[in-house]
């Protein structure tokens, strides 16, 4: 048996279980969970924003964790090897998209915390294939977010080319990996906050921000793209309205609220809007080779399982710098 923290119903808050243990199917391979990381995506899957989830449903998506069994034809990872499960958890393998690397638009993708059972529990089963090897310098809790702020948020970045002056709207979980990236890829960065929030402007400044305020407030110089991680629709005119022409807006969430109507002026001049879905393996797999050379360091708040309500809470009031992490 194992203990787990289970969705039963949407709005409502998660409950401690007794479960038995997951068998690994074929492909599969048996994890004991080390850390998981609270994303935006599980508050969006809580609070009843994402459609259909699997209930009861564990949620978690950002999961580190050790081999201690395997399914059926499962031979990439043996017993006693520390691997990530990221949120895309399987595809079909042979759809248009699956067969030119775009994966991550499968019609048949599955996701972990999602329609699989995720990682705010002890143990979890993952598709072998969707897995990512975790290596030094990371122990658990620093690795859990790079499963999902650090691997969206790269995809995100990428979106922006070669943008060299990157605006990014909501300072979270996702914004303090990318932020490190762009300075080691020498851009400069003008980070934009709620309204007021004193301390995530000086948490910016911190990690190399050339500029942090109010997503209210403008820079007196134009930037060449924004990158969106607050699921906030009013905040890609804003955006719109600090990039020079022919700049990108980037929404990296996969939920966020309406986008309000704004004047055709701000679009104008090869101004783009751009979604990020999902990842592929591909991203993983660089990433996850960028980010010690970096090297990426990743400012978690640790929670027992037991507290993930408290996890969910914190992160939907603001109350975090970086990342929550659940640990078994």
């Amino acid at each position: 048996m194992m203990r787990a923290m289970v969705l039963d119903t949407i709005r409502e808050p998660l409950n401690m279980r007794n479960l038995p243990l997951p068998q690994p199917e074929p492909g599969q391979v048996l994890l004991r969970v080390e850390a998981c990381a609270v994303c935006r995506t599980d508050l969006h899957i809580v609070d009843g924003e994402l459609p259909d989830p699997a209930l009861p449903l564990i949620p978690g998506h950002e999961i580190v964790g050790t081999v201690v069994a395997t399914g059926p034809g499962a031979t990439r990872y043996q017993a006693g090897t520390r691997v990530g499960v990221p949120w895309l958890g399987h595809t079909c393998g042979h759809c248009e998209f699956c067969v030119s690397g775009q994966e991550n638009l499968c019609g048949e993708a599955q996701f972990t915390g999602y329609q699989l059972q995720g990682g705010y529990a002890e143990y979890t089963a993952a598709d072998e294939a969707f897995c990512f090897a975790i290596h030094e310098p990371y122990d658990a809790v620093s690795a859990a977010p790079l499963l999902c702020a650090g691997l969206i948020g790269f995809r995100t970045l990428r979106m922006a080319g070669d943008a060299r002056r990157l605006g990014i709207y909501g300072f979270g979980a996702a914004a303090h990996i990318v932020a490190q990236i762009a300075r080691f890829q020498e851009r400069e960065i003008f980070a934009f906050t709620r309204p007021g929030d004193l301390e995530a402007q000086a948490f910016a400044r911190d990690l190399g921000a050339a500029w942090a305020g109010g997503s209210d407030e403008r820079p007196e110089v134009e930037l060449d793209a924004a990158l969106i991680f607050a699921p906030a629709g009013e905040l890609v005119p804003a955006a719109l309205r600090a990039v020079r022409r022919g700049g990108r807006v980037v929404c990296g969430g996969i939920h966020m609220s309406d986008i309000p109507a704004f004047p055709y002026s701000i679009l104008w001049g090869e101004r783009s809007i751009h979604s990020v879905a999902n990842l592929t393996r591909a991203d993983g797999e660089a990433f996850m080779t960028l980010a010690p050379r970096v090297p990426v360091q990743t400012t978690t708040s640790v929670y027992p399982l037991a507290n993930a309500n408290d996890a969910l809470a914190d992160l939907r009031a603001g109350r975090l710098q970086g990342a929550a992490v659940l640990v078994p």
